[in-house]
């Protein structure tokens, strides 16, 4: 056992499986006492399973470590608030709350059902805020707190057939970048973590919709070069997230990482790329006229236009 959180209190939301089981786990081994969040959902989200949450609890355990299951939905707000009453309930305090529950409901925009959409945004981007809300409460009156959200290079960059997924990693960004703002004067750090790594989910990703992405060049957008080939287990995002949820990233906050194998990219945060100033009102003529060789200059589209299928 490590002492980097010890006497810290935790949640991680979605932390039966995948990424939030390894991020539970590391911070666990690390003196931290866990509340397991994972409503045992399948990867679209239907069904519930108290299993995944207790295995987890019972892994902690038997490892030396202290933890408790819960399996509200993060999607409500009744959930948000129970999932913190639990770390409150069982260990008096919290001190880290780490936001990766997730499910996909991946589909071509023009296909996508409204409660693709719905399902999708009230999971990734409302359970965000569900459980940050009520943490927030608290980290505000006891002048300190760690939240760590989970964005997606989907939503910053953009993936083929993820709308719904892309619309809520990328609110969660600028959410994040949000209340970062809002917290900081409490002592309070807010920073997000945009994974690469294997998991249920990208596993049920078509290999149809990954060439897509690939001949979009999105897939590859958060490399600038070559590099050699990274592993992408799940677990490999958890030292990350635990070294970010330490005392030791004091004065961390607002950003945005890219995690994946044995890399860490730090995100630029959005800025004005290029401008063009008129006196007064521009013109549409003089629009035409000076955007191609000012903000038009070098633009790549990322799904140019393909010929009709014979």
């Amino acid at each position: 056992m490590g002492d980097l959180l010890k006497d810290k209190v935790g949640i991680v939301t979605g932390s039966g499986r995948g990424i939030g089981r390894g991020v539970a786990m590391l911070m666990a081994a690390e003196g931290a006492k866990m509340v397991v969040n994972d409503l045992g959902g399948a990867v679209d989200g239907s069904g519930n399973s108290s299993s995944p949450a207790d295995d987890v609890v019972d892994e902690i355990k038997a490892a030396g470590g202290d933890a408790v299951a819960n399996y509200d939905s993060v999607s409500s707000m009744e959930g948000g608030e129970n999932i913190v009453k639990t770390a409150i309930d069982n260990f008096g305090k919290l001190d880290i709350v780490v936001t990766p529950a997730g499910i996909l409901r991946d589909r071509m925009v023009f296909n996508m059902t409204e409660q693709e959409w719905d399902d999708v945004i009230a999971v990734h981007l409302k359970g965000t805020f569900t459980v940050t809300k009520f943490a927030c409460i608290l980290f505000r009156q006891q002048r300190s707190g760690n939240i760590i959200t989970f964005s997606s290079t989907s939503g910053l960059y953009g993936n083929s057939g993820q709308a719904n997924y892309g619309a809520a990693k990328d609110g969660i960004a600028g959410y994040t970048r949000a209340i970062a703002r809002d917290m900081g004067r409490y002592g309070v750090r807010v920073n997000s973590i945009s994974p690469g790594a294997n998991s249920r989910m990208t596993a049920t990703v078509p290999q149809s919709a990954r060439d897509i992405r690939a001949s979009s060049g999105i897939s590859g957008a958060a490399r600038q070069q070559p590099k050699l080939e990274l592993r992408r287990e799940p677990e490999d995002i958890a030292p990350f997230v635990t070294w970010l949820a330490s005392d030791k990233a004091d004065g961390v906050n607002g950003q945005v990482f890219h995690v994946t194998g044995g890399e860490a990219s730090l995100m630029n945060n959005p800025e004005v790329a290029r401008t063009i100033t008129t006196q007064g009102r521009w013109s549409v003529d003089e629009i035409g006229a000076m955007f191609p060789g000012t903000l038009g200059l070098d633009l790549v589209n990322p799904a140019p236009r393909q010929a009709p299928r014979e």
